[in-house]
């Protein structure tokens, strides 16, 4: 089966410049660099990583917010890395994105009818208003919203609310890509677990393919069939849920994952944590060959700090970019729900 996207090697560095005048470049923030991975059509794939990693950055290069320093884009087989705006106007129809922040997404002096209706607007589609006020309240309705509300303005909804505004947006064109950018993590706990099961009850009725991107694992493993673990612009593990979080194979996975909190106490009081030392380095200057090699604790100098690891096939499966995977003895102190 042919991949709905498929990503080689692809890089997004940001410029530092400095001068008032004659600017020049002094350095680069090194968002991402050298990623690859395929999209399935129908999957959800998440994306997950500490603040700062270059989980949003990839998600904004996959549907062209922002032009790739190198690498490819390939949709459908088709390489969208360097089309120009007009060139992707007809393919944005089939992409799309649910922001972060529900309260900054969304223009305040607009109605949510008209916020909802604009892509028909924007790709001339049901220019007649009659006919785009049905579709919107009917987009309304499937979202959880009133669709008596359509002439309200955002202020006048709450978090969640707002956030189904987004998504109801998101969908109006049925895309074949929606991209979820941490789409609950300014939500209350209550409203999170409600805006997850909507974006899996459209997954299933429209079929959907997902980008989740999260930094709360739990929530990603509610969500995702596979994951991408990512450290500081780089993929470090990439796996099938289940055996992501049962039996993940790099130490930054499993110290993620012994981070993640235990309902039972017993299995808690069991459970050894990992806490990582020292911060996430600069992605200005990022260490040399294996970038976690300054936090990781099964670091070997002259090994992890010289050689680049690849990433590749190791016990189970996961995709590993590690010289010293995790043990199924380690996996088992750090993650004993495996074990039970």
């Amino acid at each position: 089966m042919t991949p709905l996207i498929e990503v080689r090697d692809l890089v997004k560095h940001f410029p530092i410049r400095k001068g008032v005048v004659f600017q020049r470049q002094v350095g680069a923030v090194q968002a991402v660099d050298g990623v690859s991975f395929d999209i399935n059509e129908g999957e959800t794939l998440g994306i997950v990583g500490e603040s700062g990693c270059g989980k949003s950055t990839t998600a904004r290069l996959i549907t062209r917010l922002l032009e790739p320093t190198s690498g490819s884009i390939t949709y459908e087989g088709r390489d969208i890395s360097h089309l120009s705006r007009q060139e992707l106007k007809p393919l944005r129809r089939d992409m799309q994105v649910v922001f972060q922040d529900p309260y900054s997404s969304l223009n305040p002096r607009k109605t949510v009818g008209t916020i909802i209706g604009e892509p028909f607007v924007i790709h001339g589609i049901e220019y007649d208003t009659a006919k785009r006020k049905r579709l919107v309240q009917d987009l309304m309705e499937q979202v959880g919203l009133n669709p008596e509300h359509y002439n309200r303005l955002p202020f006048e909804f709450s978090g969640g609310q707002r956030q189904r505004i987004g998504v109801a947006r998101a969908i109006a064109l049925k895309p074949r890509l929606v991209v979820a950018d941490e789409p609950v993590s300014a939500l209350d706990v209550s409203i999170q677990a409600q805006i997850l099961n909507l974006l899996r009850d459209l997954q299933r009725d429209l079929g959907l393919t997902i980008v989740f991107i999260a930094h709360d694992l739990s929530v990603v493993r509610h969500m995702c069939d596979r994951v991408a673990v990512m450290y500081l612009g780089k993929i470090v593990e990439f796996a099938n849920n289940e055996q992501l979080y049962d039996h993940p194979r790099h130490p930054y996975s499993g110290a993620l994952l012994s981070a993640v909190p235990v309902p039972d106490p017993r299995l808690a009081r069991e459970k050894h944590r990992q806490v990582l030392v020292g911060d996430v380095p600069s992605p200005t200057n990022p260490p040399p060959a294996c970038r976690f090699h300054t936090r990781c604790p099964k670091f070997v100098a002259g090994h992890c700090d010289v050689e680049e690891p690849l990433l590749e096939p190791k016990q189970g499966g996961n995709i590993v970019a590690c010289h010293y995977p995790l043990t199924d003895e380690e996996i088992a102190s750090r993650v004993p729900t495996a074990a039970a």
